[in-house]
């Protein structure tokens, strides 16, 4: 399956850049003098292009936003190990661009996961970039509370390698539409370029080794390493929680806060898994108004 008219569009707006060795697909816009830069992390399976809407709703600040290793339009190695060290590696190098200037993170699902192994560098005193702030949306960033689909606990499970060979289209829209809210509900044009995206260079066939990361979100000391950095780092993060996300549920927000109780939180009632996607105004206007206020 080719690419959709509207990811190809997207596509050619965006580049390829060699980073730790590997093709990573690269969107960027340049932002006002005195507003500090925004770096987009997408989650899982989806990419950058969960992010398009930036371009037109954000204003004023400089833009970057990636495909993780193994997603979307950047390459897929069948023999890579799916860390988020990895993904955060690629992260900090992308954003030694920012030229040491304070960058606002922003992120989703396993974007916000990556996003803590960055605040744990920062903390360890061996982060690379200034973060500015953290906004995080829905994410298993206490996994042990999430509420995982099927699909998922069969890729995290023994026969992960025969079930992503045997993913099809119309099982993958059906899982990808569950986790969407009744009000906003995945579209057939969404479904289809999400799968466009996901098949590309055979990434439906290797659903279980970028779904590795749950594990390690599981497993000392990375899991303790993930969950001191959302206790313990001094800056300011926010949350914003949509809250009919059937897999980062109620539990998962109060087992975050347990961590860090005065944690500010936007709730998205009425939205589901991807507000971004669900709902693009109302998400850029939260991270508007988190991104001008710090």
């Amino acid at each position: 399956m080719a690419l959709t008219s509207r990811v190809a569009d997207w596509q050619r707006l965006g580049t390829v850049e060699r980073v730790g060795g590997h093709d990573i697909f690269v969107r960027e816009r340049p932002g006002d003098a005195g507003l500090p830069p925004l770096l987009l992390l997408h989650g899982y399976p989806s990419s950058s292009y969960d992010w398009r809407d930036a371009f037109d709703l954000i204003a004023g600040h400089r833009l970057l936003t990636f495909d993780f290793l193994g997603f979307g339009l950047s390459d897929k190695p069948r023999d890579q190990q799916y860390s988020l060290r990895i993904q955060a590696d690629i992260a900090e190098e992308l954003a030694r661009r920012f030229a040491g200037e304070p960058i606002v993170m922003v992120a989703h699902d396993m974007g916000s996961s990556v996003a803590t192994e960055l605040l744990a560098r920062d903390l360890d005193g061996t982060l690379s970039f200034a973060p500015k702030s953290a906004l995080l949306f829905n994410a298993s960033m206490v996994r042990e509370q999430a509420s995982l689909l099927l699909g998922q606990k069969l890729q995290l499970s023994r026969i992960g390698p025969l079930f992503a060979r045997l993913t099809t289209e119309s099982a993958f829209r059906h899982s990808f539409a569950s986790i969407y809210s009744p009000a906003h509900p995945l579209t057939p044009a969404e479904a289809e370029d999400q799968w466009s995206l996901l098949k590309h260079n055979g990434g439906h066939r290797m659903l279980d080794k970028l779904i590795y990361y749950n594990q390690e979100r599981v497993t000392p000391p990375t899991s303790a390493r993930w969950h001191n950095a959302l206790r313990a780092w001094p800056g300011q993060l926010e949350l914003a929680w949509a809250e009919l996300d059937p897999i980062c549920t109620e539990s998962v927000l109060q087992a975050v806060l347990a961590l860090r109780p005065d944690t500010p939180v936007t709730r998205l009632p009425g939205l589901g898994h991807y507000p971004q996607v669900e709902d693009p105004k109302r998400a850029y206007e939260i991270i508007q108004r988190h991104a001008s206020n710090h």
